[in-house]
């Protein structure tokens, strides 16, 4: 089964004025759709085909890194989009407060060590709030890897590769990040990936 690009679940100036419409033009309709066009075509005759795209990025990591770098980059962009809404960002909901108080050392800790993490990724990567083992953990990752290949279910995801701020932020990666949790973050996604995760 191939890979789509996938639908936005707002509009492309929803998330004005923290993403414009011009970003979108940019990471989703090029730097995503190379991924998405790219993946396809290395998963032709791999054996991988018919596998679940975990399945492709647990199967490929480490072994065929075409394969894995633009089917997690896929995975990874597709995470992120589902991140952000309109009037997003600020405190947790619900069961996830309680979980970030409980491991995380609270909301404010976790903003913190949030940005900090993609600040502190050198390069380009990600950085990533998971369950992992029962506890939330917050990871950064370089390039295209994910904390579904160590073990850990995604719940919120931050883009730090230069694509994903620059045309609105230029080199300040950490004001993205800041506006990113404040403003951005769609913790309801993030309660449901939880709550399947829990």
């Amino acid at each position: 089964m191939a890979f789509e690009l996938p639908a936005l679940g707002y509009a492309r100036d929803a998330l004005m004025p923290f993403m414009s419409p011009e970003t979108f033009e940019y990471h989703l309709d090029k730097h995503h759709a190379a991924y998405v066009t790219n993946g396809n075509k290395l998963i032709e005759g791999s054996g991988l085909e018919d596998k679940s795209i975990e399945e492709v990025m647990t199967a490929s990591f480490g072994s065929n890194p075409g394969i894995f770098n633009n089917v997690a980059q896929h995975y990874n962009h597709s995470e992120f989009w589902k991140c952000m809404k309109a009037g997003g960002g600020g405190p947790a909901p619900g069961a996830l407060a309680a979980k970030i108080d409980e491991d995380l050392g609270g909301y404010d800790q976790f903003r913190a060590d949030f940005i900090n993490a993609g600040m502190t990724q050198f390069g380009s990567g990600w950085c990533w709030l998971a369950l992992k083992d029962g506890k939330l953990t917050i990871m950064k990752t370089p390039n295209a890897e994910n904390p579904v290949v160590h073990g850990a279910t995604p719940l919120v995801t931050c883009d730090v590769w230069e694509h994903a701020y620059y045309i609105d932020y230029r080199n300040a990666r950490p004001k993205f990040l800041e506006t990113f949790v404040d403003n951005l973050l769609n913790w309801d996604y993030a309660l449901e990936r939880f709550e399947a995760a829990s």
